[in-house]
């Protein structure tokens, strides 16, 4: 599959990079953000490169962007020793904090991160390859997350703040922080996943330990000054290095209260393992996904192609939420494929700055080897590269392959590719793919293409205990960011949106009384002292 020759102009030399999107020299990170202050690493850095390469007399030739604190777990105890003096057992000036003044705390640091949006998006596209567009819209959608994530609190917190009189107990219920929080994204939305829960945990009172994805980790440099001069010091502390030193440390120390991870399924079963509390820990999980596209005979031909299309190979296919194996039709499988590949053949292969590109490097070492074995396997067991130059292979970038037909075991049956590999399988019975979704060990998603109310009716009810999201006539997606996301089996735990994110890095707690003339009194003098911050009827406008 290597066959470099077709894709001659992909790489460019380093004086046809236009002006505005040059990246300079590496840049050189020693410092890290604890206990509200910058520690300078003395010891080993990361390297980070780029998945884009120069071209060179020599071959392509990734480019190195710079490196990254490789810290100890010592180290890394010591930001998380600070977020547990920070949180002081729920008495730190934090979590004790009023819910206005947190929230004007993160509108500071969400004014100082948009400062940083040229730096942000440049980074985006040359750490981990994603387009000019995305890169933005990433970045945006992250802005406009902390905005709705601010709003959902001041809402909650209004209802909050009534009294409630049931069977003559007087009550008011707050939802009030867990504890210290360790917060980890994954590469491919270092900021807008990873913001997902760092956000929320911050501003419901939680401390937070955070630690970059494994890729797209200079992109955080420049919010490093936005984190301190925002916060207290130690509610916010940001670590690098190996996941497995430090990480491994922090959770077997037992001090940490919430695990926020989006990776996979056995990284966060690991990591879990090595806390000495399993049953005090909190965890809002997003892990794996092989979210199935199933094209019925009667769908919309044209829609199902448009939306497989993007579902299947938007950010070359590494979303959780991308569509990760097609079940089509055989009646309509020649005509699906036609469309599909006629589609594909028009994505412009290129890279990230430049107008109109589709297909970009991808970030991960050894992907395109993984791939490329994928394919391997496939063909030996029957299947086909349908689509023209699929498989084609130069240096970091991988064509998009579309194989067919794949069957029942075949390693991309199963697997999650995580990246542009489509394969399509025909059915004729939907017996088949129902199977399929039930035996499947993960379950976040699918989508049903098709327009006969009776069988989609029917199959709504059959896949609505087996995934947490189901897409009619449309791709599988995360958003809007007010909707659950979530899964099932080995692809979430908890739920995450707007409002369910704020749940999850919190829990209710209950002030009552009997309901008699001395506690009436007695709790209006404490409202009207504002001796309390929980018992308060504030209202935030």
């Amino acid at each position: 599959m290597s066959e470099a020759h077709l894709l001659p102009r992909l790489f460019p030399t380093p004086e046809e990079v236009p002006e505005a999107w040059r990246f300079g020299e590496p840049q050189v990170q020693k410092e890290y953000l604890v206990d509200g202050r910058f520690e300078q690493w003395g010891g080993p850095l990361a390297k980070v490169l780029s998945p884009i390469c120069f071209a060179t007399a020599q071959g392509d030739q990734p480019v190195e962007l710079g490196s990254t604190p490789r810290l100890s777990a010592d180290a890394a105890m010591q930001a998380l020793d600070a977020a547990v003096r920070a949180y002081d057992k729920g008495r730190g000036a934090w979590p004790m904090m009023r819910v206005a003044e947190r929230i004007r705390h993160v509108e500071g640091f969400l004014q100082r991160m948009r400062e940083q949006r040229g730096a942000v998006v440049k980074l985006l596209m040359w750490e981990i390859g994603k387009n000019l567009k995305d890169s933005e819209k990433e970045f945006d959608r992250t802005c406009d997350y902390i905005v709705d994530t601010i709003n959902a609190l001041k809402a909650l917190d209004r209802r909050s703040s009534r009294f409630e009189l049931e069977q003559d107990t007087l009550g008011q219920i707050r939802r009030v922080p867990l504890g210290v929080a360790l917060c980890m994204g994954p590469y491919n939305y270092p900021l807008n996943e990873t913001f997902t829960t760092l956000i929320p945990a911050l501003i419901m009172g939680n401390t937070v330990v955070f630690k970059p994805a494994k890729f797209g980790v200079l992109l955080i440099r420049p919010l490093l000054t936005a984190f301190r001069d925002s916060f207290p010091p130690g509610v916010i502390n940001v670590i690098y290095g190996s996941g497995r030193e430090t990480v491994s440390a922090l959770m077997a120390s037992g001090k940490v209260d919430i695990f926020a991870f989006i990776g996979t399924h056995k990284a966060a079963s690991e990591l879990k393992k090595l806390h000495p509390k399993p049953h005090r820990l909190r965890s809002a999980l997003g892990l794996d996904a092989k979210n199935p596209g199933i094209v019925l005979a009667d769908a919309d031909l044209e829609n199902a192609v448009n939306e497989c299309i993007t579902g299947t190979l938007s950010f070359n296919g590494q979303r959780c939420t991308a569509l990760k194996i097609l079940f089509v039709h055989q009646s309509i499988a020649d005509a699906f494929l036609a469309r599909f590949n006629e589609r594909l053949a028009g994505l412009a292969p290129g890279m990230p700055w430049e107008p109109g590109v589709s297909l970009t490097p991808l970030p991960e070492p050894g992907k395109v080897d993984y791939l490329s074995g994928l394919v391997t396997d496939a063909l030996a067991q029957g299947a086909q590269v349908v689509n023209p130059g699929g498989g084609t292979v130069r240096a970091s970038f991988f064509y998009p392959a579309v194989l067919y037909p794949v069957a029942a075991g075949m390693r991309v049956y199963d697997e999650e590719q995580f990246g542009p590999l489509v394969p399509v399988v025909p059915f004729s019975d939907i017996e088949q793919v129902i199977e399929y979704v039930l035996d499947a060990n993960y379950g976040q998603q699918l989508s049903l293409f098709g327009k006969d109310p009776l069988l989609l009716g029917r199959l709504v009810d059959t896949f609505a205990n087996q995934v947490g999201r189901i897409n009619l006539n449309a791709q599988c997606q995360r958003g809007p960011d007010q909707y659950p996301f979530n899964g099932r089996k080995d692809s979430a735990e908890g739920t995450l949106s707007v409002h369910d994110a704020l749940r999850s890095f919190s829990i209710r707690t209950l002030v009552a009384t009997r309901f008699n003339e001395a506690n009436k009194a007695l709790v209006s003098e404490i409202i009207q002292a504002r001796s309390s911050g929980f018992l308060s009827t504030d209202y935030i406008f």
